[in-house]
C-alpha cells in the first residue's frame, strides 16, 4: 500500500503542480490517484478552453477598435494646407508605442514641441462612410 506522500508526489510529477494542489486533488478524489490525475487535467482543459476564449474575445474587440479607428482621421496642418494625414488607430499605436518605449516617447515630446515651435495643428475628422459603387461597364461610352 503506498503512503499518502507517495501519492502525492506521485501526482507532482506528473502534473508539474506544488504539495498544496496535489493534496488537495487528492483528497477531492477520496484518496484515489487516478481520479485525482482525471480530475486535474479537466481542470487545466477548462482553464486553457477559458483562457482560449478570452483571448478570442479580447482579440475581437481590438479588431472593433482598429476598425472604428480607420473611420477617424488625423491630420496634421500647416495653415489651411494639409501637410499629413492618417488614421487614427495609427495614432493610437504611436501612443501604445510611446508608452511602452521611454525612446519614442523623447521622440514623440521632441516632435511635438517642433510643431508647436512651427504653428503646426492637429484635426481630428470624422471619415464618412462611402457607398458601394455600383458596377459600371467601361467600354460603354455615354450617350
Amino acid at each position: 500500500m503506498t503512503s499518502e506522500l507517495e501519492k502525492i508526489d506521485l501526482l507532482r510529477a506528473r502534473l508539474g503542480v506544488g504539495y498544496k494542489e496535489a493534496r488537495e486533488a487528492l483528497e477531492q478524489a477520496g484518496g484515489d490517484v487516478i481520479q485525482a490525475l482525471v480530475n486535474m487535467e479537466e481542470k487545466e482543459r477548462n482553464l486553457g478552453e477559458r483562457f482560449q476564449a478570452r483571448g478570442q474575445e479580447m482579440v475581437g474587440q481590438f479588431k472593433g477598435l482598429l476598425q472604428k479607428g480607420q473611420m477617424y482621421r488625423i491630420k496634421i496642418k500647416k495653415g489651411d494646407h494639409t501637410v499629413y494625414e492618417f488614421p487614427a488607430s495609427i495614432g493610437a499605436l504611436g501612443i501604445i508605442g510611446a508608452l511602452a518605449s521611454s525612446e519614442i516617447a523623447v521622440l514623440g515630446a521632441l516632435g511635438t514641441v517642433a510643431a508647436m515651435a512651427n504653428k503646426y495643428t492637429l484635426e481630428f475628422e470624422r471619415q464618412e462612410e462611402t457607398p458601394e459603387c455600383e458596377n459600371v461597364d467601361m467600354d460603354k461610352k455615354p450617350v
